[in-house]
């Protein structure tokens, strides 16, 4: 593929993104992103929208293969002019809350769906690069400008950041030298397929002696283990070929599980490249069960879910004991799961065709979820009584809790802050993300998950080469002085709780101020 010779400046690649266009950078080329494959890409457009105007190089290399990299030649429309230190970023317009959406007469046109709340001070919390959104209120501009694009100040250096993405280069390329993209199929994956069918015929055994609690124990487990083989489809990490992975996930997870694939790759691939964003990573985006950091107060938006996280007189009572509601909360969250699914398959229903999978990824996975609820309600009819199938329902989802745990373990207790645009990927996901140690004799009960900053460097890493893959990693966050944290895991519920009652102790501060000034107010 021929790239043209044309060579961009900062300040045209910023004029044709406010005129609409959609570009980032890949290794010092500018990629085109056309409207049309930005509906259809396989990994949303939320994940391209992050990085316009920016050097998506590592992202992009670390999430697709090389015959879809070589594809992306295609789509060049020129190089781009870059210091000794390497491209200085813009910021994406959706940083700012402006999107792109067709306007009355059929055109895409600039639209504002939030407003933009900048950093006044410069603190851990809130660094003066910060940008959250809010709700919108009405303004007369009519899209983004050049100053909306111009990064704020940041204690950051773009050559300290071009350093840790050269080093990053040549670490994945280490990894991929050592072979570690291979799935071990028969060592790896073999021990996995010899649980799962153990407990899917404990439980059915249990289940036709009318042992009902070990029956769905052995149910809530294997939907546990499963969940981890699903992560690991969703991440392409065990077929290359992404069809079968898809079709693979559909039937473990919408079948047997009664899930959607498709809200989990769509959620999750944001999650990873926005990680611990207060507006930005849905993975985060709790209330009123859950706020990581006071920033919630502020009734912020989501740009994933497209609506405000008011931070109202429910999420304000709930948020004062989450930590002590930890636990039970997350023991009823795959109930929350079904909902969040469904939802994004009702959201997707009319949407244009994805590049991989068309429609027919859609419709499988409806047909499946509805096979999913014919043999679960089928199961929970057997038990005889409304009460046992109550109490069957509740033991087998209640026992697939901790999953949920080991995940929030990775993120919960570690910085929520955005550190800007010139902040590089290998330093994002080692500032936001956390190791729980364990022997590896049982780390098939985290199912890989527990080996979180590595995945968060390489996504598409079959997970049982994850941790032979960690120790390159920690050589190279020793080599460019970034921190590598882990915990235990006992240590980690432990942070994560204290985090939470920090948390909720500055609502209850809040509150208290609050009262003495209305009591100020009323002696006045």
């Amino acid at each position: 593929m021929v790239v043209p010779s044309l060579t961009l400046t900062r300040e045209q690649v910023a004029a044709r993104i406010l005129a609409g266009e959609t570009l980032f950078i890949l290794n010092g080329k500018v990629v085109r992103v056309p409207q049309s494959w930005l509906t259809t890409h396989p990994g949303g457009s939320l994940a391209i929208l992050h990085f316009v105007g920016r050097d998506a190089t590592a992202e992009v290399e670390a999430f697709h293969s090389d015959d879809t990299l070589r594809k992306m030649q295609g789509y060049t429309v020129g190089n781009v002019e870059t210091g000794e230190d390497g491209w200085e970023p813009l910021v994406p317009p959706i940083a700012n809350g402006w999107v792109r959406r067709s306007g009355q007469d059929g055109r895409a046109e600039w639209y504002n769906e939030a407003k933009p709340l900048k950093s006044s001070e410069d603190t851990e919390l809130s660094p003066a690069s910060q940008i959250l959104l809010v709700k919108k209120e009405n303004i007369d501009e009519c899209g983004p400008s050049l100053p909306t694009l111009q990064p704020a100040s940041s204690p950051l250096t773009l050559k300290l950041h071009s350093q840790h993405l050269a080093a990053y280069k040549v670490l994945h390329k280490r990894v991929v030298d050592a072979g570690l993209y291979k799935t071990p199929f028969l060592t790896g994956y073999g021990p996995e397929f010899v649980r799962y069918t153990l407990l899917g015929v404990l439980s059915a055994f249990a289940y036709s002696k009318g042992w009902l609690v070990p029956s769905a124990i052995c149910l809530g487990l294997l939907w546990q283990q499963l969940t981890f083989f699903v992560h690991d489809l969703g991440h392409l990490g065990v077929f290359r070929d992404w069809n079968v992975n898809r079709l693979v996930a559909i039937f473990v997870a919408d079948f047997v599980g009664g899930l959607s694939v498709g809200w989990w790759v769509d959620n999750h691939n944001v999650h990873h490249l926005v990680t611990n964003h207060p507006t930005h990573d849905p993975d985060i985006q709790h209330l009123p069960f859950f706020a990581i950091s006071p920033v919630f107060f502020k009734s912020l938006w989501s740009s994933y879910y497209k609506h405000v996280m008011w931070f109202d007189a429910f999420g304000k009572f709930f948020v004062s004991i989450q930590h002590r509601m930890f636990y039970i909360v997350l023991s009823l969250a795959r109930f929350n799961l079904y909902a969040l699914s469904y939802g994004f398959l009702a959201k997707t229903a009319f949407q244009p065709k994805r590049f991989r999978g068309g429609r027919w990824w859609w419709w499988l996975e409806v047909l499946s979820l509805g096979v999913y609820w014919c043999w679960y309600t089928a199961l929970l009819r057997g038990c005889g009584t409304w009460r046992k199938a109550l109490l069957y329902a509740l033991v087998s989802h209640v026992v697939a809790c901790p999953v949920h745990i080991q995940i929030v373990l990775s993120h919960f207790s570690r910085s929520t802050a955005d550190m800007g645009v010139t902040e590089s990927f290998p330093a994002r996901q080692l500032r936001t993300t956390v190791d729980v140690i364990c022997s590896p004799t049982i780390e098939f009960i985290h199912g890989g998950l527990h080996l979180q900053v590595t995945h968060h460097l390489f996504p598409r890493l079959p997970r049982h080469n994850l941790r032979k893959a960690s120790l390159l990693v920690k050589e190279f966050a020793k080599e460019q002085d970034l921190e590598y944290a882990e915990f235990g895991f006992v240590e980690g519920n432990g942070d994560v709780r204290g985090v939470l009652k920090q948390v909720a102790d500055q609502v209850k501060i809040v509150g208290m101020v609050a009262d003495a000034e209305i009591q100020d107010a009323i002696k006045s």
